[in-house]
């Protein structure tokens, strides 16, 4: 029976036999076409091939013999243009409706555009009703208008743009650190700290009819992160380097431009070391590694923004990859604003905080580009920031990191490592007890060491100029707006 089988199969087959298999195959490779990205589709690898995309309408132009259309999937800010015989049009092939696209990918006559679909199959996956959807095809629509609808502005693409930005501005921050030997630490959300101290905490509680009222899920009471610099500082006495890069919350009742209750914190910390040199270091090279690596690889879609949003913008933003950070200490930039011809609505004395009016003016004075303020007023800085015991103008070994069009974007400190002083500080402010378990980070196996927050949400805003933090974030979270 297995002589038989094999003289059957040791027959050759016919020329006819193997065109029927050719013929096959073809039949079987047009009708399986390889499904692409519109990005992928645009960088003209397939031409010639049998391909498939989908994504969503951005215009629509029907002709007599003919129907164009201009479709997008996130990937790219450009659109892939089909072109199709006027028998594929479909009523509900409109402007923001969700569509399927086969057909073969060729060379674009129009020098404007690389590649064009012609289209042999379309099919209308999801309809849009182009008269109550709130952007229209020809119109263009200002952020202020589009943040009014947070579940359908990333159909938009200014915001599509942005979104593009922020998420390779998180690889960019991510591989930075990775390079330079950090560990990255997963900080919690829920803690009993107030590291800020400034008392802007959301209490955490939970719901339901077995909770008591007045007891405390944790036995002590609970809040949403403002940052994870203690914890941070924990893992540093047994790493060297470590950062985290999470949401943290900010109970402000603030519906300004500047603030959010929910937004993204780099944090890092560095052990070893008792000089700001090392913090402002990491901080200028973070923020050019990042900023140039968003330049290089979201080129179209940061160009929308300054070319639209903020003209001009570009030139700040070479200025500010190009040319070393100035360091300024507290006390100079006091003098600074204090022979200024400019009326600032806040004061400008010795020991006051600075203001966004004063850090926008610090940063004009040096040239437009970033600048680090150093030696803060030591009352000004929270209990963990090491005193450099000067007199008589006593300062706190801390460094603030000032950008065009934001004012302060990035703030730390060396940390007080000396349990006497550090003992003295937390005793002078009530929470010795509270933060016993700091002190045990002075006790045992202590070494010098520092760190430094960068709000996200700023990072973008001064990279694309953009004014409103508001327009920077997926989902805002501030005072009195509705949540979805």
């Amino acid at each position: 029976m297995f002589q038989a089988a094999a003289k059957t199969f040791s027959v050759a087959p016919t020329a006819s036999v193997c065109r029927g298999i050719l013929s096959s195959i073809r039949q079987y490779c047009k009708k399986t076409p390889t499904k692409l990205r519109v990005s992928e589709a645009l960088s003209s690898a397939e031409l010639g091939a049998n391909v498939k995309v989908q994504g969503w309408v951005r215009s629509v132009r029907p002709q007599k013999a003919n129907l164009f259309l201009h479709v997008n999937d996130g990937s790219s800010l450009q659109s892939l243009q089909i072109v199709a015989g006027s028998e594929l049009c479909d009523p509900l092939l409109t402007f923001g409706s969700a569509i399927e696209v086969t057909g073969i990918l060729k060379k674009s006559p129009n020098q404007k555009q690389p590649v064009e679909l012609e289209a042999d199959q379309i099919h209308v996956v999801g309809g849009c009703n182009p008269v109550d959807f709130p952007f229209k095809i020809k119109e263009r629509h200002g952020l202020e208008y589009i943040r009014q609808f947070p579940h359908l502005r990333c159909r938009t693409n200014a915001f599509s743009s942005l979104l593009r930005v922020r998420s390779e501005a998180t690889t960019a921050i991510h591989s930075y650190f990775k390079e330079n030997g950090f560990v990255q630490i997963h900080t919690p959300i829920i803690t009993s700290n107030d590291c800020e101290g400034a008392g802007e905490l959301f209490q955490v509680e939970p719901s339901g009819p077995e909770h008591e009222e007045g007891e405390n899920f944790f036995s002590v009471p609970a809040f949403l992160t403002v940052s994870g610099q203690l914890h941070l500082e924990v893992m540093s006495g047994a790493f060297s380097r470590v950062y985290t890069f999470g949401p943290t919350f900010r109970a402000e009742n603030s519906q300004s431009r500047r603030h959010l209750a929910e937004f993204y914190m780099v944090e890092a910390e560095v052990s070893f070391t008792q000089s700001l040199e090392d913090l402002t270091k990491v901080m200028e090279d973070m923020f050019r590694s990042a900023t140039e690596h968003v330049l290089a690889h979201c080129a179209e879609d940061v160009a929308l923004f300054h070319k639209h949003v903020t003209p001009g913008h570009r030139d700040t933003i070479d200025a500010m990859v190009k040319r070393r950070f100035p360091v300024i200490t507290y006390s100079e930039a006091i003098d600074i604003l204090n022979r200024s011809s400019q009326k600032f609505t806040f004061p400008t004395d010795w020991g006051c905080d600075l203001q966004t009016e004063h850090e926008k003016y610090l940063v004009k004075h040096c040239g437009n580009i970033p600048v680090f303020v150093t030696d803060y007023p030591y009352d000004l800085k929270p209990f963990y920031a090491r005193d450099n015991q000067d007199h008589p103008k006593h300062t706190a070994a801390a460094v603030d990191l000032l950008v065009p069009g934001v004012g302060e974007l990035c703030g730390g400190s060396l940390r007080e490592e000396r349990l006497d002083l550090l003992r003295a500080r937390l005793e002078e402010v009530g929470l010795e007890e509270t933060y016993s378990w700091y002190l045990d980070l002075r006790r045992f196996g202590s070494v010098p060491h520092g760190g430094f927050g960068l709000g996200f949400e700023r990072f973008l805003q001064c990279i694309l100029g953009i004014d409103n933090i508001k327009d920077v974030t997926p989902f805002p979270r501030f005072s009195h707006s509705c949540l979805l």
